[in-house]
């Protein structure tokens, strides 16, 4: 070949697969809307790139040589993708959207929230297959090679600069506990309620081991007694109503069980009385329609999404 392909211009390609679809220069033309002394110099482009007899001609038209047809298939396989990337971008209707979308997220918001996001996604993308999974060990790597489309987590959880994230929501905490506690009831101080049995739910990669308010009980010198860790609502909730074990949480698990109260926190720094809600998907998809829709139909969920207070 006489010149390299990185100097090949695509719409040769085009005009290549044109050429042997109609076996003839004037209807190339005709289909492409330029002329045939364009697809003469676009032939002629071609024969210098692969240096090949690429169409013998004929009484009424050319007959493509055997490397003819073959590119016109790659190009092919090569443009349409190109084709529909652009299409997708221009012409996005959620509702027409037939394939999968998969969110994850932590998997105490996917037990809160979970259900109202699928069903405001579900009337935006009604012919759309979703998955709502709880995020785990490898879901960061499935977001970044593509393969989730969008994250629900807390802010603290750390995430690289490849993954573009917002707030969506400022919860305020509280404690959990049932009603009428015999303590909370009364007060939420630190020395009386240290002894407390603790509750708490497991969240993978930030407290998998110990919780942040553990770590308070042990500055303030008391040793944290959790006697329930699990990454189960039901069954945290269950135990809470059960006993006198607490749990600090927001109002929206009290909500969940009318045996359950909110009651205030003990003191705690400023940063710890409340949790930020984030979403977040790829970088390299924040033009994209798809993750456009998706972060603004969430976006105006959790907008909607009143707080329930103690």
């Amino acid at each position: 070949m006489k010149n390299t392909l990185q100097d090949l211009d695509l719409n040769l390609l085009k005009l290549l697969k044109a050429v042997v679809d109609t076996r003839n220069t004037h209807a190339a033309a005709n289909q492409l809307g330029i002329s045939q002394t364009s697809v003469s110099r676009g032939l002629a482009k071609l024969k210098d790139v692969f240096g090949e007899q690429l169409f013998i001609r004929k009484a009424h038209g050319v007959e493509p040589s055997e490397l003819a047809v073959k590119l016109a298939e790659a190009s092919e396989q090569m443009l349409n993708p190109l084709i529909k990337v652009i299409e997708s971008y221009q012409n996005f209707e959620p509702a027409q959207f037939s394939g999968e979308i998969k969110i994850a997220m932590n998997i105490f918001f996917l037990e809160v929230y979970g259900d109202g996001i699928f069903n405001v996604l579900r009337r935006e993308f009604p012919n759309a297959n979703f998955k709502l999974v709880y995020w785990q060990e490898r879901s960061l790597a499935e977001v970044l090679n593509g393969d989730i489309d969008y994250l629900i987590h807390f802010e603290g959880y750390p995430l690289p600069q490849e993954i573009y994230c917002h707030t969506l929501e400022d919860v305020e905490l509280c404690l959990i506990a049932r009603k009428n506690h015999p303590i909370l009831s009364q007060t939420s101080a630190w020395d009386a309620i240290h002894q407390l049995p603790l509750t708490r739910v497991i969240i993978d990669g930030i407290n998998s081991k110990r919780s942040p308010v553990e770590e308070v009980f042990l500055a303030k010198g008391y040793q944290p007694r959790v006697t329930l860790a699990t990454h189960s609502i039901r069954v945290l909730i269950n135990k809470l109503c059960q006993s006198d074990a607490i749990m600090f949480g927001s109002h929206f698990v009290s909500s969940m069980d009318s045996r359950l109260s909110s009651y205030p926190l003990p003191e705690l720094p400023k940063q710890m009385r409340h949790i930020r809600i984030c979403g977040g998907f790829l970088q390299t998809k924040r033009g994209y329609p798809l993750n456009q829709k998706l972060h603004q139909i969430i976006q105006s969920y959790f907008d909607r999404v009143t707080q329930p207070k103690g």
